[in-house]
């Protein structure tokens, strides 16, 4: 079974009426889901939606260890929310820029971490990093590059 049906079947058992488009993005498949029951399935702070991509992931993966990660949408809610914390870390990274001293990011999940490590990496004054444990949720810091003259 292909991750759209998988995941219509899902959301049926879960008794939501739903569209799927499946979409083909650079970073891989996305399914973006439609329903007039969207911020049940988004949950709070996208709890919900992380969950059900889990799951649909782990389907996935239980037949083929090699299947490729799919991401779910729910009416481009990950990727308006995504263009927010973009915008966001670039003003932080403003503020490092124009004081010097570091800031240290709320708690997150790896998918924000990437966002954030993604919006810096070229960046050629400052930079990112993650503390190197086993958290799950971890805290970023953004701080100037060592080789940048100030």
């Amino acid at each position: 079974m292909e991750a759209k049906e998988i995941l219509d079947t899902m959301l049926g058992h879960l008794g939501f009426v739903a569209e799927i488009q499946e979409i083909e993005t650079e970073s891989g498949i996305q399914l973006q889901v439609f329903t007039a029951e969207a911020d049940a399935l988004i949950g709070h702070n996208g709890e919900t939606l992380e969950d059900l991509q889990f799951l649909l992931n782990r389907i996935l993966q239980s037949t083929d260890r090699n299947a490729p990660r799919v991401q779910v949408d729910i009416g481009h809610w990950r990727a308006m929310r995504d263009d927010k914390l973009r915008q966001r870390i670039r003003q932080i990274a403003e503020t490092v820029r124009l004081t010097g001293r570091p800031v240290k990011l709320e708690p997150m999940n790896s998918y924000d971490r990437r966002i954030v490590h993604n919006t810096l990496k070229d960046d050629p004054e400052l930079m990112s990093f993650s503390p190197t444990d086993d958290a799950r949720i971890k805290r970023i810091t953004i701080q100037r590059r060592a080789t940048a003259n100030h």
